[in-house]
């Protein structure tokens, strides 16, 4: 079944909700996150100080993480290079080049990293075609930009279809 590459493995509410601690149990060694709407929204430019604790925590526990966001150099850059944190721009999410990338720059394997974003069509759809685990989260934001808000009417039927046949059972 086509739809099933649009199901999240999990579901949380924000990243924060994301412990080291369970990663590991999992044997996990390695984030691909997706950036706007998924860690801050998407107009603000830099990390918030929750954030920066949370990337902090990630590292002190040896869990890389790569940044793999659609949007262009200059917004991902400034956002992850103050952080020291790997990244990955345009990515062209859904399709699966940027996370097979990911991988590589962190030198782990698909089975020891997880997918982290806030959309169907792009994070979990991308990690859910290349093998990875997928976690969606909440969007950080009320409000999208253009062709994201577009994504949401599809993901909202898509998701309408998942709760008719009991595939899902959280809130939005």
């Amino acid at each position: 079944m086509l739809l099933k590459n649009f199901l999240p493995n999990q579901h949380v509410k924000n990243v924060f909700l994301i412990k080291p601690e369970d990663l590991k149990e999992k044997g996990i060694k390695a984030i691909i996150t997706d950036l706007d709407n998924t860690l801050v929204e998407w107009d603000r430019p830099n990390a918030t100080p929750k954030l920066i604790e949370w990337f902090a925590d990630m590292k002190k526990h040896n869990i890389k993480v790569t940044i793999v966001s659609n949007n262009n150099e200059r917004r991902v850059k400034a956002f992850a290079e103050p952080l020291g944190i790997s990244y990955i721009y345009e990515a062209r999410k859904p399709l699966t080049k940027a996370f097979k990338r990911a991988i590589q720059l962190m030198n782990v394997s698909k089975e020891e990293t997880v997918v982290i974003g806030d959309q169907l069509l792009t994070d979990v759809l991308g990690g859910n075609r290349s093998g990875f685990y997928t976690i969606l989260v909440i969007p950080v934001a009320q409000s999208d930009g253009f062709v994201t808000r577009f994504n949401r009417q599809i993901e909202r039927r898509i998701m309408s279809s998942f709760k008719k046949k009991g595939l899902i059972n959280w809130e939005d």
